[in-house]
């Protein structure tokens, strides 16, 4: 492949701007190789593949911003990355697959498109959707240890589902995430906690104005707790107001949660059911 796209290679655009483009790419990605979303020195990361692709075919030194940094080995279905400044004429959908022609299978690129001035990956998000799945059952399943939990004892979904609605809302969370930055606030307005079942899977989903550092990872791993009778829901308003992570359930493995979705004025990035079956009932705001 050419180090850049080549100008006679891009679909003609129908009007022509004297402005650098804002690009919004919409992104998918398996976790297990990498260190993480955020770019490191001596590490594979995500984002780190994707700003030496850029590179390549822009010709100069590239930054992008992310909706939401997801920890090593965690995956992503409807990730967003925004891309400032990219130059002008660039064909969004001829973009789109140079990119996956230089970072699959690991790293996909659903969709490239223009945004107006002002847009911001980050900034303009409303809320960010999670999943983490958990596989029930006697055996394991080899094609699903990638991306599920295994959990051999079956655990009490309403419990479960209890113990979530002590925690949605405007919550302080320090009991169950890490600060990037030792300063900023531990507060986040968490819509949305549910748990239900899809035949041997369970899923835990958490939909949150941002969240915190193995924020989520930390939620499940003390609703597991409850689910296998290790706790009482009616333990989790006191977690809460111990603001110590000691309080809290261990944090759950990486490899089992997905940012599912983001959320922002025009949508989500992908089609995500608000409405999933949860037998306990909702646990949501």
């Amino acid at each position: 492949m050419p180090s850049r796209i080549p100008p006679t290679g891009m679909r003609p655009r129908a009007t022509r701007r004297s402005n650098p483009l804002n690009l919004r790419l919409d992104l998918a990605y398996d976790g297990t190789p990498f260190r993480g979303f955020a770019r490191q020195s001596n590490f594979r990361t995500v984002q780190g593949d994707l700003e030496a692709s850029l590179t390549k075919l822009f010709g100069r030194e590239v930054e992008t911003f992310v909706a939401g940094r997801t920890d090593a080995g965690v995956h992503a279905l409807g990730q967003v990355v925004s891309v400032p400044n990219a130059p002008e004429g660039l064909d969004p959908i001829t973009l789109r697959d140079a990119l996956n022609g230089m970072c699959r299978p690991s790293l996909v690129m659903w969709s490239c498109r223009e945004m107006e001035e002002g847009w911001h990956a980050r900034f303009s998000a409303r809320s960010r959707a999670y999943v983490y799945a958990i596989l029930e059952g006697e055996t394991p399943d080899p094609f699903l240890a990638g991306t599920t939990l295994y959990q051999r004892e079956r655990l009490d979904v309403d419990a479960m589902n209890e113990a979530a609605g002590h925690l949605v809302g405007r919550r302080d969370f320090t009991s169950f995430g890490r600060l990037r930055e030792p300063d900023a606030p531990a507060e986040r307005l968490l819509y949305e906690l549910r748990v239900w079942r899809e035949g041997r899977i369970i899923k835990v989903r958490a939909r949150a104005n941002a969240f915190m550092q193995q924020m989520v990872r930390s939620l499940v791993g003390t609703l597991t707790q409850v689910g296998g009778g290790g706790r009482s829901p009616d333990e989790l308003p006191e977690i809460l107001r111990a603001r110590d992570r000691s309080a809290a359930g261990p944090v759950a493995p990486p490899h089992a949660l997905c940012l599912v979705a983001v959320e922002y004025d025009e949508g989500w990035s992908r089609p995500l059911d608000l409405e999933a079956p949860s037998p306990g009932g909702p646990s949501s705001v």
